[in-house]
């Protein structure tokens, strides 16, 4: 199953990263921060310190708590089960346990291999494996390939590849790979085993700066398609696995504005592309040898108000995983042979991320995937179309069914009259909402949608009684095509104002009140977040900044950093047009910043960030700083005096740290930021 709300934007200022509990722990680094402001705030500091080993403890319970619940590290081979634990993978004969596993791959099997487990990849008949192990502090990964059968110990690599970034099997002996070079994806290569040797082949190469290129493979492992896609258009090549050292055979050329990804099932192509209404995603079909755009042939379009956010092509059915007008999960099915003949599925009410398990290649008629939200642990489940209940789940009962836990839909309408979906969760009925702390959402960027999988540290909120409210706001992707492009380039303000709205609207409902309300958001977030805080800080208390990206401007004006070019379609280009130039400053966090009081800040940032500017980061603090201080030196402040706190880290990784231990800090930090700059008790309290 695939995301296809995103095309081309899954190596941005996008992820954010899920914390596995079985990942090796090792020792945290130290915080670096800077404080500005008065006793007060050192005292603030103080207890921060204080608070946050508080935290850690009660992380560490809690991610313990929730160590064994599915997730996405353990999937199937032809006569192994594989999963990933603590840098190593290792694999089980089907039928024995975890017990009887032996390593494939791992830290312990050799210097050259060092690094944390990313992807995996079996061949057809599970005679090789290939990995990309990426090093801490770094986007930089390396492909590694080991042989399976036959199996032996100490297991040797093959091959190391360098800087790849996506992989896929044609065959036993040919794996075509993208090398990374930067933050880019340019090139595509064939490496093609044999008895005497492997050799590396060049077979496509991207002119196109704004183009990023992947490589994956349909499900039924027949094709391997090469995506270029940019944020407006994309362009995809297949090679049919039947004929791996044949040359890439182009399916569509590029067009401005058309965005389309491909499947295949029984010498058909299924093509996904934005020609439905309003340009949004719907599904055509043409024979594999006529695969151009003129011979493409409608099968299914989605509901009024509904989008397509996954798509699994089964032997005789098509899966749709669709978000409905009130933000509620569904799946929609249809067999191939009679499209219109579409089945719905309603999912459990409190469902709001579908993360893909890996298909068993035992079990091709059925597709599972893991259900969750922010404060319910992934659930597995299975769909199978043919069976009498289509739909089943494993572990529903145990974790996810939370009766204390109320997942309450509302709409904010924003300034020009749109309707905004917010996505609110609480233990108190909505009345009793009052006077309980509030942590608020955002990313609104790259027609990404908002992370809601499940996070430990949210159920420890939740738990302690914290309201958590989700803002979709245009610019991600929850209300499709459309609504990304509604909140972008020229229009990229209208993310602010429903992000105001949002809080307003909460506000009015009976949920917290400002100084109570903290909000939180990363990277391209922090667009939003920052712009809020110049116009509304009377809004908030707190906010939590990460990687954030906050001055947009110089960024842009910058085509010498990696991402400049590739991003002018979100952000517009300063230096080719004005009216680029002047949207972009009226909004940019950075250059907007006036003497006011500001919410406290927490701003935790990465020294060697390819993705976001250290140089940004550090201007924003000091013009943020220098603002508190001209206006509180023109008053006589009492009370509550706003801190900014730069955590500065080391290490490039633009998500975070990988390591268990650094990202216990790192939660616990942010955790006690918050119920210090709130003034909470540790259960909560004021």
């Amino acid at each position: 199953m695939r995301s296809f709300t995103s095309i081309g934007y899954m190596f941005l200022r996008a992820v954010t990263r899920k914390i596995n509990v079985s990942f090796c722990k090792r020792q945290c680094v130290r915080m670096t921060a800077r404080v500005y402001s008065g006793e007060a705030v050192k005292a603030d500091l103080r207890n921060l310190k204080r608070l946050q080993r508080h935290f850690e403890k009660k992380l560490r319970s809690v991610y313990e708590q929730f160590a064994d619940v599915p997730d996405s590290t353990v999937f199937q081979g032809l006569h192994h089960v594989y999963f990933v634990e603590e840098h190593v993978v290792y694999r089980a004969a089907r039928e024995e346990d975890e017990t009887h596993a032996v390593p494939v791959l791992g830290t312990h099997l050799g210097r050259d291999v060092d690094g944390f487990v990313q992807r995996v990849r079996l061949s057809p008949s599970e005679s090789m494996l290939a990995a990309t192990l990426k090093s801490s502090h770094s986007e930089v990964a390396r492909c590694v390939l080991v042989r399976l059968e036959p199996y032996t110990v100490p297991q040797e690599p093959v091959l190391i590849l360098e800087n790849v970034f996506s992989f896929e099997w044609a065959t036993d002996d040919v794996l075509y790979y993208t090398t990374q070079e930067g933050l880019q994806c340019r090139h595509v290569y064939r490496l093609h085993l044999t008895a005497t040797g492997a050799k590396s082949t060049l077979v496509y190469e991207e002119k196109d700066p704004e183009f990023f290129v992947e490589i994956i493979q349909s499900r039924d492992q027949r094709l391997i398609t090469v995506n270029c896609s940019s944020k407006s258009s994309s362009e995809v090549w297949m090679i049919d696995s039947k004929s791996p050292l044949s040359p890439p055979k182009l399916i569509q050329s590029r067009q401005p504005g058309l965005l389309y990804h491909v499947e295949h099932s029984d010498n058909q192509l299924y093509v996904l592309t934005n020609t439905g209404p309003g340009h949004e995603y719907e599904l055509l079909r043409t024979p594999l040898s006529s695969p151009a755009m003129s011979y493409w042939e409608p099968v299914f379009s989605p509901g009024a108000g509904a989008v397509i956010k996954e798509m699994e092509m089964l032997p005789d059915y098509c899966v749709f995983t669709l978000r409905g007008p009130q933000g509620r999960l569904q799946v929609q099915t249809f067999p191939l042979k009679s499209p219109n003949d579409v089945t719905i599925h309603h999912l459990p009410s409190w469902a709001c991320a579908v993360e893909t398990e890996r298909s068993d290649p035992l079990k091709r008629n059925s597709c599972h995937f893991l259900l969750s939200s922010p404060v319910h642990p992934p659930v597995s489940c299975c769909f199978s179309p043919t069976d009498e209940r289509p739909l089943s789940y494993e572990g529903l009962l145990q974790h996810a069914a939370l009766s204390e836990c109320h997942t309450t839909r509302l709409q904010a309408i924003s300034q020009d009259g749109t309707a905004v979906p917010l996505t609110l969760f609480h233990t108190k009925p909505l009345a009793d909402l009052s006077d309980v702390p509030l942590l608020l959402h955002v990313y609104g960027a790259y027609g990404v949608d908002l992370n809601m999988a499940f996070s430990p540290e949210k159920r420890l909120l939740l738990e302690d009684n914290w309201a958590l409210a989700y803002c979709h706001v245009r610019g991600g992707g929850e209300c499709g095509l459309g609504w990304h492009r509604a909140g972008c380039l020229q229009q990229k303000k209208n993310g602010v104002e429903d992000l105001t709205a949002c809080i307003q609207t909460l506000f009015q409902s009976g949920v917290s009140q400002p100084a109570l309300t903290a909000l939180t958001a990363r990277s391209a977030g922090a667009v939003l977040a920052g712009a809020l805080s110049n116009w509304h800080p009377h809004l908030l208390r707190a906010v939590l900044l990460q990687a954030p990206f906050l001055d947009v401007l110089d960024t842009m004006k910058d085509s010498s950093l990696p991402l400049t070019v590739e991003e002018r379609g979100e952000w517009g280009d300063p230096l080719a047009y004005t009216s680029d130039w002047d949207n972009i400053a009226s909004y940019c966090p950075c250059h907007n910043i006036t003497p006011q009081f500001y919410p406290s800040m927490l701003i935790t940032a990465y020294s060697e960030d390819n993705r976001v500017p250290l140089a940004g980061v550090l201007k924003y603090v000091e013009k943020l700083k220098r603002a508190i201080q001209t206006h509180i030196s023109k008053l006589s402040v009492k009370g509550h005096v706003p801190a900014v706190i730069l955590d500065l880290q080391p290490g490039g990784d633009h998500f975070g740290p990988e390591d268990y231990d650094q990202s216990m800090c790192e939660i616990a930090r942010q955790l006690a930021f918050l119920y210090t700059t709130l003034g909470l008790s540790v259960c909560g309290s004021r």
